[in-house]
């Protein structure tokens, strides 16, 4: 009997899916802020050609396409709340729409799962958005995405302590 491929049960994790699932909503909602794509164009593109395929030499991990959606979706839908949350952890005088596009994208899909997943522990989201941001960032991003989503976990009512 010929030996069955050998699978990486590494890959196939959901928690690998759904941080896959993060970086393509962080993504998704950079081309919707710059590229003015529609919510629906953007969800058919990024389910047609991004998630879980190679792209211009990169092999994209398979990502849950559901949890992409949702975050896609939430961040669209709720942005009037978000964005103030959003504004309110940020310096004085630093809202959302005068930070980078990509940081932007970064903080709001966090701040929905904070403000709107409850069934996700605080701790995983802050620590999945502020990897992501590393893969964007070298400098201190990583640090202001850090504090800004530990604040609008903290206004949400999250008790960060019994989290961890």
């Amino acid at each position: 009997m010929a030996d069955a491929p050998k699978r990486n049960p590494q890959a196939d994790r959901p928690a690998n899916q759904r941080g896959a699932a993060r970086l393509a909503a962080v993504q998704a909602l950079y081309q919707m802020d710059i590229g003015r794509a529609t919510l629906e164009d953007t969800l058919a593109q990024f389910g047609s050609f991004h998630l879980g395929r190679e792209i211009e030499g990169e092999q994209y991990l398979p990502a849950d396409a559901d949890f992409f959606r949702q975050i896609v979706t939430g961040v669209t839908k709720h942005q009037l709340a978000i964005d103030p949350a959003v504004d309110r952890a940020l310096a004085e005088g630093w809202p959302v729409e005068r930070v980078d596009a990509t940081l932007r994208a970064i903080l709001r899909a966090a701040a929905f799962e904070l403000l709107r997943r409850k069934d996700i522990p605080p701790r995983v989201v802050i620590t999945e958005y502020v990897d992501i941001a590393k893969a964007f960032y070298e400098d201190d991003a990583t640090g202001l995405v850090n504090a800004s989503l530990d604040a609008i976990a903290r206004e949400a009512g999250t008790n960060l302590e019994e989290t961890k």
